[in-house]
């Protein structure tokens, strides 16, 4: 267990990165220098430590975000390898919300691609310090400076080069330090484990020279001391440049960039360095925040053992049909049969068992203190984002924002004794996700799930194969559609029943008007503070909100809407809460049939690789599925076109893709806006 000491040595750090930039190859390399694994397992072999669902292994990709624990000269690595398609976006958001430092791996071909860019700025959501790896230099088309100026360009980041490559393609040999001005070459004998640093050759001298002068006028743009010594051509030391490295690092100033080809096991070692020199440990990022549920007031716990216990649970997983929930400790200690509060649930639950993972293997551990990420089992009703504290001292963080399903598959059993077991085993899916949603529809009988794209509902409806035993029959996938209104219109309507032998009354005013796009729905009052007796409005409140979760139109929910609460008659004796209730139900449903609602279907970015000679047809292709080109830029040897393309017209694009460009082009795709539905 971490001492207050100890945990200065602590880096809670994700991967971070689009599909395909190489985050788990890189993975796999830590693990091996740090000797946590004895050979490096391969993502095209299915052999990868991190990919360990069976799901991942075959398709080659990271589905679920692994967490493991290695140790590099002094300090204790907590990595957490995050997947980088966009369904499984919510993974990549539970993640950077309990790290304290991310690492973002982009292709030295691709360059900044669109879900880099997602990652990226959801990592400066949480204000995240960042570094850059810039992966596959060996590859066809790879270039190093024009990554570093994307990531300036798209993502805003100042980058801090620090290593740079000598050679690239087929003549990438390794890389500069810029920083101890040494060039770096690994043994490929060794898998990389061993490399030499040498003096750089004369031929090489002014390109390393030059880059260390960028590196420095950078940073004392950040620094005056630096930027002094700078200008009065003074000596500035490695441990300088160093220590304002980290600085810019921490601050968000500055974004530290290194280069090499992780399959190649060739630059990895300088990055490791690097995650212990410039990453925060838990004492460099500020205290965290949260609500005292009985006083309501805002208090904060300082990464300590001493303080009182206070963790975020920020992903469930079922393990074998029982429950396991990473925790990231903020502060004090958890320990293995300890009683704690569920301060968001508002229930006493026990720890059973502590566990250290790595990715699916485990090791028991009796307790962990402020700054760990472990595993916890027995904690039976914590879900993403739930509190977990000192009974003593409650307090409530933030929570974890999670993200509104598009599309809709029907499924149900192949045999209708299975029909609970179904229900069962998409229940557990769902505590573990939380953005898959199941329901019940009753006008129709089936049961509905809905997730963030076809690969996330196909890989949930193989996983109740696999891991339920629960095979079913999938429907076509359905968008799932919004509603929103086009104008403003005030109704007032009046209730007036006889409920249970008395008579209840209620007579509401309310306005609804539309909202810009994105800004999401808004219930509020502008009554006096008399009008209504306590607890009234609150009641009216409630249930304007819930009433906004079925439109219309076709029930879909509505976005973008703003309730305005105008009047309220009480009459005394007669009113009840009951009737404003069903009054306010009324209103609601009247007042957005007079304001011309109108159904959304979710827009889609699409982004487009291909090589030129086939930019006719795929242009071609997207305009016929009501896509709008919006840019059209050459990245080295391909095109890429970016399209605007309704989420409908989506549905088996891959395939088509792939026989119109003999499987050369390549896409991403991810939501970008609800619009009204284009006939």
């Amino acid at each position: 267990m971490a001492s207050d000491n100890q945990i200065k040595s602590i880096r809670n750090i994700g991967i971070i990165a689009h599909i395909d930039a190489g985050k788990t190859t890189l993975t796999e390399r830590i693990l091996y220098y740090t000797g946590k694994t004895h050979k490096i397992g391969e993502v095209h072999d299915g052999q990868a430590t991190m990919d360990w669902m069976p799901e991942e292994q075959e398709r080659g990709i990271t589905i679920t975000s692994a967490v493991t624990t290695c140790f590099w000269k002094g300090k204790e690595i907590h990595i957490i390898d995050t997947p980088g398609h966009v369904d499984f976006t919510i993974e990549v958001e539970r993640s950077l919300r309990v790290l304290d430092g991310a690492l973002g791996v982009f292709c030295a071909v691709g360059g900044v691609e669109p879900q880099s860019e997602t990652v990226w700025h959801q990592a400066d959501k949480y204000r995240v310090p960042k570094m850059a790896f810039v992966n596959k230099m060996d590859r066809l088309g790879a270039d190093f400076w024009r990554v570093v100026k994307e990531l300036r360009d798209r993502l805003g980041a100042n980058p801090l080069v620090i290593t740079i490559p000598l050679g690239s393609e087929d003549n990438f040999q390794g890389v500069f330090d810029v920083i101890k001005k040494k060039l770096i070459l690994w043994d490929e004998k060794t898998e990389g484990r061993e490399f030499q640093e040498l003096e750089v050759p004369k031929e090489h001298e002014e390109y390393v020279i030059e880059s260390r002068e960028r590196l420095l006028e950078a940073l004392s743009e950040i620094d005056e001391e630096l930027m002094e010594k700078y200008l009065s051509d003074e000596e500035i030391t490695e441990r300088e440049i160093h220590q304002v490295v980290r600085s810019a690092c921490l601050s968000l100033k500055g974004v530290p960039v290194f280069c090499g080809s992780a399959l190649k096991n060739k630059g990895v070692q300088p990055v490791l360095d690097a995650i212990g020199r410039y990453l925060p440990s838990p004492l460099d990022i500020p205290p965290i925040r949260g609500i005292n549920p009985e006083t309501g007031e805002e208090e904060e716990r300082r990464a300590s053992i001493k303080e009182p216990l206070s963790a975020l649970a920020f992903k469930v997983q079922m393990d074998q049909g029982r429950k396991m929930t990473y925790v990231r400790v903020y502060s004090g200690i958890l320990n293995a049969g300890q009683e704690v509060w569920n301060a968001t649930k508002s229930k006493k639950e026990k720890i059973a068992r502590l566990l250290r993972m790595h990715a699916n293997k485990r090791e028991r551990i009796k307790e962990a203190g402020a700054g760990q990420i472990v595993a916890v089992m027995g904690l039976k009703l914590a879900g993403t984002g739930d509190t977990i504290c000192d009974p003593e001292h409650p307090i409530i963080l933030e929570s974890i924002d999670t993200y509104q399903p598009v599309i809709s598959v029907a499924v149900e059993p192949k045999s209708t004794q299975d029909q609970e077991k179904v229900e069962a085993s998409l229940r557990k899916l769902a505590e573990e996700d939380p953005t898959f949603r199941v329901r019940f529809d009753e006008e129709t009988g089936q049961t509905i799930i809905s997730g963030m794209g076809e690969l996330h509902l196909e890989v949930l409806t193989h996983r109740l194969l696999r891991e339920f035993n629960v095979p079913v029959r999938v429907g076509k996938p359905q968008v799932v559609y919004r509603e929103t209104i086009q104008k403003e219109a005030t109704v007032t309507e009046g209730f007036d029943r006889e409920i249970g032998g008395s008579r209840q009354v209620a007579t509401l005013t309310i306005t609804v008007k539309p909202r810009e796009r994105g800004e999401g729905n808004l219930v509020r009052s502008e009554l006096p503070e008399d009008a209504l007796p306590e607890g009234y409005l609150e009641q009216i409140i409630e249930t304007l909100e819930q009433g906004l979760d079925s439109g219309v139109l076709q029930g879909f929910p509505m976005i973008d809407t703003e309730v305005i609460v105008k009047e309220a008659k009480f009459e005394e004796g007669l009113s009840t809460d009951l009737a404003f209730r069903a009054c306010a139900s009324m209103a609601l449903r009247k007042a957005c049939e007079e304001a011309e609602p109108v159904l959304l279907e979710p827009k889609m970015l699409v982004e487009v690789i291909t090589p030129e000679n086939f930019m006719g047809d795929v242009i071609g292709d997207l305009n016929s599925r009501g896509g709008k080109v919006e840019s059209i830029e050459p990245r080295g040897a391909v095109q890429v076109i970016k399209a605007i393309v309704p989420l409908s017209k989506m549905f088996g694009y891959s395939t088509a893709l792939r026989s119109a460009t003999q499987g050369r082009a390549n896409f991403t795709m991810v939501f970008s806006h609800y619009d009204p539905i284009e006939d």
